[in-house]
């Protein structure tokens, strides 16, 4: 299987979101990078992807011929309260795809499950041509997912992988 990984904003240039002691982009590459090499162990083909110019990043993963893309971030809010993962999908495998991964990441982790969310309007999704999601891992600016997100980066990149890889399963099952 041929599958792109974004890491979200692009550390030096765009931090993204901001939590009380780090930035979006250094999570994000951490996570890409270590669930790169679990998707690489088990056999598939993995480009991984951090720019700071989406249309480039949409291209990279046509280019490749991905059958999956999965753009990978943390989220903010004005409000500390707010916490937990969430996914985006445009079409039905999408979802299927952010079902997988939703499951595997509230489940490992233990974050509060924000659901699957409709992201046609996000162009990383639409404009691939693969099957692309987007994660936000945690919210940075929630104490306590701010503190995961840097204490379990490790466990963030296992669980995305591993719904990454569930999906892959169901996807071969007759």
């Amino acid at each position: 299987m041929r599958i792109v990984l974004n890491a979200g904003h692009m550390p030096g240039r765009d931090p993204g979101a901001r939590g009380a002691y780090s930035v979006e982009a250094d999570i994000c590459r951490q996570v890409m990078e270590s669930c790169g090499r679990i998707l690489r162990d088990g056999g598939n083909e993995v480009l991984t992807v951090q720019c700071n110019e989406l249309a480039p990043i949409a291209a990279a993963s046509d280019g490749f011929g991905a059958d999956i893309f999965v753009a990978i971030h943390c989220n903010g809010a004005n409000t500390p309260a707010a916490k937990g993962t969430e996914v985006y999908a445009m079409s039905e495998e999408g979802y299927s795809l952010g079902l997988s991964v939703d499951y595997s990441i509230t489940r490992q982790l233990e974050t509060t499950d924000r659901g699957v969310k409709d992201g046609s309007h996000l162009f990383v999704i639409n404009q691939t041509e693969a099957v692309a999601i987007l994660v936000e891992l945690a919210f940075i600016t929630n104490e306590e997912d701010e503190r995961q997100l840097n204490e379990r980066t490790e466990d963030f990149a296992s669980a995305l992988a591993a719904g990454i890889t569930r999906y892959i399963a169901e996807k071969s099952t007759p």
